[in-house]
């Protein structure tokens, strides 16, 4: 059998409610005839009569009556679940779960999420701040913030916070005056450096742009981690 028409179901409806094709036209903007027409559509497709209809009067047949019964409260659901997605569209509410790298979690929403919220008060906002870079999707996250190469061919990309940021290479003062001071990001190579290993497993190689021109290196040293705290606080007690 094949399913209905939804419009054909609500069509039987209002005619076997109204008792008449014209007075269920009237109350539907439509024509009696192509109530007629959505009648016999659907008798087709169901094998079996639901109206008996005479010039006077149109009454259901006892399928047509057992059939009212449960489109009746099915109707009234689906106009309940349409109400509650129309909340969505006039005023967000629901909970937004956003997947981030640390470091955006601690350097640029700080200064967004406040604003965001007072915006929005139906929203709840639930961050989960790792570095290990996930399909935000899958993982049953709503969005992700993620840098350039890190974003899929297929996500809708939305700029948010600084247009541009970089990164420094540092040492402290009595590293420097310990081993001296590199002139050039390859002679890197031959210093203490403190390497950042992503949750994945992956080691950040450290990348350095003049000119159109890019050097990328693969830092060694004595501190391998994935804590940028711990990577400071490092440095600062010359460690590299």
């Amino acid at each position: 059998m094949n399913e209905p028409d939804l419009s054909d179901l609500h069509a039987f409806l209002a005619v076997a409610r109204s008792r008449g094709f014209r007075q269920a036209a009237s109350l539907r903007g439509v024509s009696a005839s192509s109530l007629s027409d959505a009648i016999r559509r659907l008798e087709t497709r169901l094998g079996v009569r639901l109206l008996n209809r005479t010039t006077r009067s149109v009454t259901p047949t006892e399928a047509g009556q057992r059939l009212i019964e449960r489109l009746g409260p099915a109707f009234t659901e689906i106009a309940g679940a349409l109400d509650a997605v129309n909340g969505f569209r006039d005023s967000p509410t629901g909970t937004l779960r956003l997947n981030v790298p640390r470091i955006a979690a601690r350097e640029i929403l700080p200064s967004i999420v406040p604003r965001f919220l007072a915006a929005n008060p139906g929203i709840t906002l639930e961050i989960s701040a790792t570095d290990n870079f996930i399909d935000v999707l899958a993982a049953g996250y709503d969005a992700g913030i993620r840098y350039d190469e890190r974003i899929e061919r297929d996500m809708i990309v939305v700029p948010i916070g600084p247009r541009v940021q970089r990164f420094v290479a540092a040492a402290a003062p009595a590293y420097l005056e310990a081993h001296g001071e590199p002139k050039h990001p390859r002679e890197l190579v031959d210093h203490a450096c403190i390497a950042h290993r992503f949750e994945s497993g992956r080691l950040a190689a450290w990348e350095f742009t003049r000119a159109g021109k890019i050097v990328r290196i693969a830092p060694r040293g004595p501190l391998v981690t994935s804590s940028i705290e711990l990577s400071l606080s490092a440095a600062v007690r010359d460690l590299a």
